[in-house]
């Protein structure tokens, strides 16, 4: 029988929530079969629970809490993982909890580090940049962001392709000690045995994805969804046709970047230029 997946608690709010879970259900010493016929759910989503794999209706807390004797502790816990995305826009509410469930992501991004591969000084800049911002908000926004990372650390993170311009390793983005800090980073995550990261170079000569950053989603049973971002707002939508389009670009892009052996080279070339 296989070994349990050691859960981390402190990688997200949804891996506390399931871990407690579990810690729950071995104190009471049942199986995930048993747990599953007292909350009226399957065992498939007991165990995806457990492993930080889906978050569940709230129904699902208050059950526990109830079969545990608890006073509303998997409650709270469940709507802190329902709460830490409020922070981000409206639109890009759903394109977070894709992220969070993506078993493959495909990125591009003309002009900046792909969010989810930022470091905090990095993120904190760009996000300071929005006009508004207040200190609250921004560092709401940050705590966001910086916990979408939390996704590669998962038992069974998603396969993340990142294509980079070559400009986002020239753009000062917070002087050079963040610049040098965050390449560090990328050369860091692309360590990671499902991070491949690309870079786009000048002599490309590509335009195809000059308009807007994109990010494709590729979740459990074949669904796709794709969001796309430019400086006022964007959208996150599964419609075949753009998925297909947006497909399309992220293969002329794709074609025409680096491999990671050479991309790898190009980022530490720049980084030791940033000292």
């Amino acid at each position: 029988m296989p070994q349990p997946v050691e859960l981390n608690p402190d990688s997200s709010p949804l891996a506390r929530f399931g871990f407690e879970v579990r810690n729950q259900r071995l104190a009471a010493n049942l199986t995930q079969t048993q747990l599953a016929k007292k909350v009226l759910f399957s065992p498939s989503m007991v165990g995806m629970v457990e492993r930080a794999a889906r978050k569940p209706e709230k129904i699902f807390a208050q059950r526990c809490d109830e079969i545990f004797g608890l006073d509303g502790i998997l409650t709270e816990l469940w709507m802190m993982a329902d709460r830490w995305k409020d922070a981000a826009p409206p639109w890009f509410r759903h394109g977070l909890e894709a992220e969070q469930e993506a078993t493959a992501l495909r990125t591009w991004d003309p002009l900046l580090v792909f969010g989810l591969m930022q470091t905090e000084a990095y993120a904190r800049h760009v996000l300071a940049g929005e006009p508004g911002v207040t200190q609250e908000l921004l560092e709401q926004r940050l705590a966001t962001r910086l916990q979408r990372r939390s996704v590669l650390s998962k038992p069974d993170p998603p396969t993340l392709w990142a294509i980079i311009d070559e400009g986002v390793l020239h753009r000062p983005i917070g002087g050079s000690a963040v610049m040098r800090e965050q390449l560090a980073y990328l050369l860091e995550i692309a360590e990671h045995p499902k991070v491949k990261i690309q870079i786009l170079p000048y002599e490309a000569s590509s335009t195809c994805g000059l308009m807007s950053a994109f990010v494709i989603t590729e979740l459990p049973g074949h669904w796709t969804t794709v969001w796309a971002e430019s400086s006022i707002q964007g959208t996150v939508t599964d419609a075949p046709e753009i998925v297909k389009s947006i497909g399309e670009r992220y293969d002329a892009l794709r074609v025409e970047a680096l491999p990671q052996h050479m991309s790898l080279k190009v980022i530490k070339k720049e980084m030791d230029r940033w000292t």
